[in-house]
């Protein structure tokens, strides 16, 4: 190949993306319960919220070495790409730029360029595909960068949680004052700003009035929608997701849409119940 796409494990790869020789997992690696679980084609969702469920401590995860991107800029390709999850949730996006700089230092002929999603989960996966779309066309390196960083300003991302303890006991929740009582039930829709933080947009009381109101945010806020396509990914809920695709095209017409399981990292903030949405 002419070039490859390093997308680290935050987010999701379909299976048409595993099969296409273009793209490769930077994993990350998950602690719950003593145990060190490696993000990768062996992660076991059922057993990890098995585990989760079982530990009295928070989960916690661990991004990519550079060292370990520095492998993955290796090979023939002349032009790599690496996407990684926000930069103001992880520091993926400096183990990759300090990688970058690392295997640059004696190999100056090979092009390669990190993105920070400023999203994570789907909103990765989305990211990678528009970074191939770019490449088919014939585009050059520079304007590859250049659009897909375009197409990333462009990106919104939501999210509905059946709980966001992890996101709180870890962290990712700088900024937001106060969850409502978990006792009322009440959701939180949540979603990214675009410098790549969590932000929360709205609530409702139960699962299925936070994701209506999430799908009526959407549909208020996208622009150009049939330029566009709609990602889902899903934490161990697949009519979940399903429902919540089909009210999107009931409101919005789009290029294409589809709808992944989460993987380890996804799976770990996500919890059990876990709705992502990106377009």
């Amino acid at each position: 190949m002419e070039y490859k796409i390093i997308v680290d494990s935050c987010g999701e790869l379909t299976e048409e993306m595993k099969k296409s020789g273009v793209y490769e997992t930077a994993s990350l690696s998950m602690q719950v319960g003593g145990a060190n679980i490696v993000d990768d084609e062996s992660f076991n969702q059922a057993d990890f919220l098995r585990r989760v469920a079982q530990s009295p401590e928070c989960p916690k995860s661990s991004c990519p070495s550079p060292e370990r991107y520095m492998l993955s800029y290796k090979g023939e390709a002349k032009r790599v790409y690496a996407v990684t999850l926000s930069s103001e949730l992880s520091g993926s996006y400096n183990s990759a730029e300090l990688g970058k700089k690392l295997y640059m230092e004696g190999n100056e002929e090979k092009q390669i360029h990190v993105f920070n999603s400023r999203s994570a989960s789907v909103g990765e996966t989305l990211i990678a595909l528009k970074i191939r779309e770019c490449e088919e066309e014939g585009m050059r390196f520079e304007e590859v960068v250049q659009t897909v960083e375009n197409y990333i300003e462009g990106q919104h991302t939501y999210f509905v949680l059946e709980n966001l303890e992890t996101l709180r006991k870890n962290g990712r929740l700088t900024g937001i004052k106060a969850m409502v009582a978990s006792a009322l039930n009440i959701k939180p829709v949540m979603g990214a700003t675009p410098q790549g933080t969590i932000c929360q947009l709205g609530q409702a009381r139960g699962i299925k009035r936070a994701l209506t109101k999430m799908v009526e945010q959407i549909a208020k806020e996208c622009i150009d929608s049939k330029k566009k396509i709609l990602g889902i990914a899903h934490c161990n809920c697949p009519e979940r997701a399903e429902e919540v695709k089909q009210m999107l095209l009931e409101k919005l017409e789009v290029k294409a849409s589809f709808i992944v399981d989460t993987a380890g990292i996804s799976t770990m903030y996500a919890n059990d119940g876990g709705i992502i949405v990106v377009i």
